[in-house]
């Protein structure tokens, strides 16, 4: 008999009771892991680093916990932390090497983490209210449909001539101390930038912001960004994400005990498109978060609306030299 998808958001069980990834019940209170995985916490000194949660708490990125069968762990998920552990160790060169499946299962199994503890707050925070624990729809149909994706961790799932993510992978010229990450639970976008790489998924696209920005990849892929030219890229990428307005469908069968996953097209019914309308405002909103580090305020971003502040490229459209910017890292 085939194995079951486990699908937690059908009955809201978020207990530390049950696995995360499958459901089962647990022996012990201790049978948990890590969101964040020791190896990346350790070598970054993230464990007593504040981490603030969409209801405005404070914790720190050690608290940040969910619950997990010991022998799941042990079978799925430590060979790949292990696999990625060394590849993020020696750098962009192996991370490149990576299965796109293995990256996506691994920064979607980290945001999911994030999503359970902040759902677990969130049913807490109701229910000391004496409320009923609110969520919409579609993000429902989210986040259920990033647990079923990664369920292809632990069961014998095939996705059908698609894949549900866009993953972009540069070189960039990091402060080696440096730990950048970001993400957005309401669009599933996760960023990281480490070591010399940055990396950007969205986890429920299947490929379209990869297609979207399909022009600027094939003129920055190959080149070493500087951090501020990533987070230029990482800013375009969050917006676009934000602005892709369809809600995708999956079909799932089962033939002689492999799980097919079957996406239905993206255009569907609607002639509109993909993306909602592009406004260099709201984009220059965005760059002002991700440029954080570099102090550049709103005013100067957009001082030309129509076009924005770029470190990427020239008025004329050519490639600005990442090692020719004089900015700190």
């Amino acid at each position: 008999m085939p194995e079951q998808i486990y699908s937690p958001f059908t009955t809201f069980n978020f207990s530390n009771r049950n696995c995360f990834l499958t459901g089962q019940a647990l022996t012990s209170d201790e049978e948990k892991i890590q969101v964040f995985p020791q190896w990346l916490m350790s070598r970054y000194k993230l464990e007593d680093q504040p981490f603030k949660l969409l209801d405005e708490s404070m914790a720190t990125y050690k608290d940040l916990k969910i619950p997990c069968a010991a022998h799941v762990n042990e079978a799925f998920l430590e060979p790949l932390e292990n696999e990625i552990a060394v590849a993020f160790d020696i750098g962009y060169e192996a991370v490149a090497k990576l299965d796109s499946l293995k990256l996506f299962q691994w920064a979607g199994k980290l945001l999911y983490g994030i999503i359970f503890n902040e759902v677990q707050s969130g049913i807490k925070l109701q229910h000391a209210k004496g409320e009923e624990f609110n969520i919409s729809q579609s993000i429902i149909h989210k986040f259920s449909n990033l647990h079923l994706m990664l369920q292809s961790l632990n069961l014998p799932i095939t996705f059908e001539g698609f894949k549900p993510y866009s993953i972009f992978l540069f070189k960039t010229d990091n402060n080696i101390e440096e730990f950048g990450y970001r993400d957005e639970i309401n669009t599933l976008t996760f960023s990281l930038r480490i070591k010399d790489f940055g990396l950007i998924i969205c986890m429920q696209d299947n490929g379209a912001n990869r297609a979207y920005h399909r022009e600027m990849v094939a003129k920055i892929e190959n080149e070493i960004l500087h951090p501020i030219q990533f987070e230029e890229f990482c800013g375009r990428v969050f917006y676009s994400a934000y602005l892709f307005n369809r809600l995708p469908e999956y079909h799932t069968f089962t033939v002689e005990d492999t799980i097919y996953i079957e996406a239905e097209p993206l255009r569907g019914m609607s002639s509109k498109p993909l993306f909602d309308d592009w406004i260099n405002k709201t984009y220059g909103q965005v760059l002002e978060s991700f440029w954080k580090n570099w102090g550049f305020l709103l005013f100067e971003i957009i001082k030309n609306v129509e076009k924005p502040m770029s470190f990427l490229f020239n008025p004329d459209g050519s490639l600005i030299n990442g090692s020719t910017l004089e900015l700190s890292r």
